[in-house]
């Protein structure tokens, strides 16, 4: 399997009508849609419930924001922001969407700031470590809120984070690094967070890239929450540029078949990659969908 494997994803309708006041859109993602969005690396989500206007991630560049004025959706009136994590690709629209609003309150982790590298390897020579964390402008913009651990916003929206990990982490994760004094180090990830949705009785679990592992996640979702959300919106985090091991393979299988005892449907993206997708969507079937760049899930 490799990452270039053509998908029939683009052709299933992503949309679902059993949501009750929300709104989920995706202002863009790695893959083309059907609504004429531009497509790049990254990630972001809008969200409208009864008493907020959020984003998810705002992308990698300032065409998130096209996206959404392409769409109809008027960023002016967002009144709230949550940072996943510390890269770029999540955080590139931030200082844009700031100057077009800089009323709606950004939470982020405060250790989201920190030096996040990644390693592309010997053959990239001087260039092998390469900086993908926050734009440094961002921490100091007077709309961030630093947030330690998990925060409660409001009735509707909380954020929570991973103490214990009950899985080991995504074998994509061995090359994402944090620069120190002393030179790198594996990143733990304790700069990710996650968004929950109350809605009624119904909940939505939003992360970004699940570096955390998405089994890890739902795992500590249970303990603190004592169910499964009704939907997850995720990346995967299990893409890669090359040929998959029989390894890799089996770990993408048992992530998909672990992923099945919910009642949950999940909703994947971004860092999953089309190829990881198709693999899991032969064993998880309608379970499991593919949100585009401009995607609408509610």
């Amino acid at each position: 399997m490799t990452t270039t494997t053509t998908s029939t994803a683009k052709d299933t309708p992503a949309a679902s009508t059993d949501a009750n006041n929300m709104r989920i859109v995706n202002l863009i993602e790695n893959t083309e849609g059907n609504s004429g969005c531009a497509f790049a690396h990254g990630l972001s989500f809008y969200i409208e419930t009864q008493s907020h206007r959020v984003l998810m991630d705002l992308g990698p560049s300032e065409a998130t924001l096209d996206n959404a004025a392409h769409l109809g959706i008027d960023l002016k009136r967002v009144d709230t922001v949550i940072l996943s994590h510390g890269h770029y690709d999540h955080s590139g629209g931030i200082i844009p969407f700031s100057k077009l609003n800089n009323s709606a309150v950004i939470y982020m982790q405060k250790s989201a700031v920190g030096d996040y590298y990644a390693d592309d390897g010997e053959e990239a020579g001087n260039a092998r470590f390469r900086y993908i964390g926050i734009d440094k402008e961002i921490p100091a913009l007077s709309q961030v809120v630093f947030v330690k651990g998990d925060a409660v916003i409001d009735d509707e929206l909380e954020l929570f984070t991973i103490k214990n990990r009950s899985h080991e982490l995504p074998f994509t994760n061995k090359r994402l690094l944090i620069k120190q004094n002393s030179g790198y180090i594996r990143d733990d990830f304790v700069h990710e967070q996650f968004l929950v949705i109350k809605d009624g009785e119904r909940h939505v679990l939003i992360s970004g890239c699940a570096h955390n592992g998405i089994l890890s996640i739902m795992d500590a979702y249970i303990a603190k929450y004592g169910s499964a959300p009704d939907a997850v919106i995720s990346g995967f985090h299990l893409m890669v540029k090359r040929e998959y091991t029989d390894g890799e393979l089996g770990e993408i299988r048992q992530i998909a078949n672990e992923l099945c005892k919910y009642q949950s449907r999940f909703y994947t993206c971004h860092c999953t990659g089309i190829a990881v997708y198709d693999e899991m969507k032969s064993i998880m079937g309608e379970q499991l969908q593919y949100i585009h760049s401009g995607d609408e899930i509610y």
